[in-house]
């Protein structure tokens, strides 16, 4: 059978609801003088908690300590960084090594191609030039007027004065200004930039 509460019973847990409410209010707006102190609810019927035990506050360290602390270590601490950064740059100069080979082995590889390259354009335009010698002059004009304007001059510089002049003679008059041109400016002994 339930029984029923009395007025005086119903009203207990409010009233201790309250008073915890007004200790913990009390507490939070009063502050306490130290940290240590600690408001706990204890709730009618429950058992006693045993007291929290007590920890003890180290000392903390003073400026004199951290600055003896910080004294005895700085000359190992600077000689593991200098450790640290030799290591480091061996290793960035045995990188740098390997690349330099690279280059060295792709230089030479260049250089190779680039005086196989001169042989044959020297062959090529000596070649060139004594078919250009053996042509007409009005032939001669017609085709290097055809052909890029660097080369053209490359040839007539190439050919004997007298022949190359009756060529551009029978040139166009824009297409002989303009390899006059490059050939004077490959003559002139300073570069022109």
């Amino acid at each position: 059978m339930i029984r029923s509460l009395s007025r005086h019973e119903r009203r207990r847990p409010v009233a201790i609801l309250l008073a915890a409410a007004s200790v913990a209010t009390m507490t939070l707006a009063g502050g306490t003088a130290r940290g240590e102190e600690t408001v706990r609810q204890v709730l009618p019927g429950a058992p006693v908690a045993a007291a929290a035990p007590q920890l003890a506050r180290e000392k903390a360290p003073d400026q004199s300590e951290i600055e003896r602390f910080c004294s005895n270590i700085a000359d190992a601490a600077r000689d593991r960084r200098y450790a640290l950064q030799a290591e480091e740059l061996k290793q960035l100069q045995a990188g740098i090594d390997e690349r330099m080979k690279a280059l060295d082995a792709k230089k030479a590889e260049y250089e190779t191609w680039l005086k196989r390259r001169e042989v044959f354009l020297a062959r090529a335009e000596d070649g060139v030039v004594q078919i250009y010698a053996g042509m007409k002059p009005d032939a001669a004009a017609e085709r290097l007027a055809i052909v890029n304007a660097d080369l053209a001059a490359a040839i007539l510089m190439k050919l004997d004065s007298r022949k190359a002049s009756v060529i551009l003679n029978e040139m166009d008059q824009k297409a002989a200004a303009t390899l006059t041109g490059i050939m004077a400016s490959a003559a002139r002994r300073v570069d022109p930039s």
